[in-house]
């Protein structure tokens, strides 16, 4: 019953944040108008952009992930830094194409984030059947060691916190 009403609470929640923050005070009625709004948006329109109701698993695995994706994007920056300044014969771009076995729509939607974010990646494609990333590197050395980096670090754990609830 309570799913019914609430689809997606994590929507709801991050909504009416949204709404607090623009709206720029915390009174009884902006909280009262922001999650009504919040509610009201994520019952008709979340409806629509999920295909499959969220349910976080592992929100501390959420995280550890969020951690090590802040460490990841430090030390490519101090790597992408050092290609820019040196040579630039020296770079070997190209493109990989890592499977996937991730199925839920926020676990992609994460995954092309983290490695878009990332200073010399960049997602070019996801295939229509959701089972293949083709990445742009800016210094490709290894593609099986960057395929199998993208899988361990961020699509395992995303596998692990995005599960797809079926009630």
């Amino acid at each position: 019953m309570l799913r019914r009403w609430f689809p997606h609470p994590w929507l709801t929640l991050v909504l009416l944040v949204v709404w607090l923050l623009l709206s720029n005070e915390i009174s009884f009625g902006s909280v009262l108008l922001g999650g009504l709004l919040a509610w009201l948006i994520s019952l008709r329109i979340g409806l629509r952009l999920w295909l499959s109701p969220m349910q976080l698993r592992r929100p501390d695995l959420m995280l550890l992930l969020l951690g090590r994706v802040m460490a990841d994007i430090l030390v490519a920056n101090v790597h992408v830094a050092m290609l820019v300044l040196g040579r630039a014969s020296r770079l070997r771009p190209g493109f990989v194409e890592v499977p996937l076995e991730a199925e839920h729509e926020m676990a992609l939607t994460a995954l092309i984030s983290i490695v878009s974010l990332s200073p010399g990646t960049l997602c070019a494609e996801l295939s229509e059947d959701r089972r293949c990333l083709l990445v742009h590197v800016l210094d490709l050395k290894d593609e099986s060691t960057l395929t199998a980096d993208i899988k361990s670090r961020y699509e395992a754990p995303l596998r692990e916190i995005f599960v797809c609830s079926t009630s």
